[in-house]
């Protein structure tokens, strides 16, 4: 009698430099008993609507969606995003520009970037901002350069070259999380189906460490599958990329991730802008 093989686990993240490093070994089966996957690149918008509707067995999302998602999927301890110094940047195409009643375009409404932005325009734009229009990240600062919007919400890579598009720093959302808390900025967290099974979210959460363990251990077995899904990033703002993403809090949340996530979705929840987190939303078998 022959033994099947189990399906492949479906998984969606983005192409980006953090997560194809991040996923690298893991996706190409050079862990032992990890339960293969079956990848999808996917915007975070995107990978943010297949949370909501329950589609795949393991995303990466932002972290602003987990209180719509949290009773169908179960956080991981691992694998995410977060840190200091990195957070979403507003851009505008001259400096010092009055945003109040202007065309501002972000990646996702459901996004981390989103809801930092929204705590933030509370303060700094007490007449409000105008009309919020999503577009995928890789669009917006092309579409500031180019007048079609009056600023820009970017996130990833684009820290490093918007300067590039000829544009200036606003305000920086990650600076004025980290000022006014003093916790790292939450940005992006694995998730998985609860339906799975407490044997297999200990499983996979076991497989993003040592996957991400394996890529800091030889970085350079990474390289091939970061730069053919970078679309064209230049490699030393790969390398960047990578460096500000992937840190302590990807091998494990801890006390201070932990921490940021609960008090980034708790005031959000004093705002209205999300649902409260019943009290044992976050936790993980």
């Amino acid at each position: 009698m022959t033994e099947t093989t189990p399906d492949p686990l479906r998984i969606a993240f983005s192409p980006c430099p953090n997560d194809t490093f991040v996923f690298d070994a893991w996706a190409h089966g050079r862990i032992p008993d990890a339960p293969a996957l079956d990848v999808t690149f996917a915007d975070i918008d995107i990978t943010n609507g297949m949370a909501e509707r329950g589609e795949l067995d393991v995303l990466k999302v932002s972290y602003a969606v987990l209180p719509w998602v949290l009773q169908e999927y179960a956080l991981l301890p691992c694998g995410g995003a977060l840190g200091r110094g990195c957070g979403p940047l507003v851009l505008t195409k001259e400096p010092g520009t009055d945003l109040t009643g202007r065309t501002v375009a972000v990646p996702s409404e459901r996004s981390t970037a989103y809801l930092l932005f929204r705590l933030w325009a509370a303060e700094a734009v007490p007449g409000g901002v105008g009309e919020i229009v999503v577009m995928p990240f890789d669009e917006i600062m092309p579409a500031v350069r180019d007048g079609k919007v009056d600023a820009g919400l970017v996130i990833h890579e684009a820290r490093f070259t918007y300067q590039n598009y000829g544009l200036h720093n606003l305000a920086d959302m990650g600076r004025h999380w980290e000022e006014t808390t003093g916790l790292p900025i939450p940005l992006g967290a694995i998730i998985a189906k609860r339906s799975l099974g407490a044997d297999t979210l200990k499983l996979l959460a076991e497989s993003v460490r040592a996957s991400v363990r394996m890529a800091w251990d030889d970085p350079q077995a990474s390289r091939p599958y970061v730069l053919e899904h970078s679309q064209e990033m230049d490699p030393s703002v790969a390398d960047q990329h990578i460096g500000l993403y992937v840190n302590e809090f990807t091998a494990d949340l801890g006390e201070n991730g932990y921490a940021a996530i609960r008090g980034l979705l708790t005031r959000a929840a004093a705002e209205g802008l999300v649902p409260p987190l019943g009290p044992d939303a976050l936790s993980y078998p």
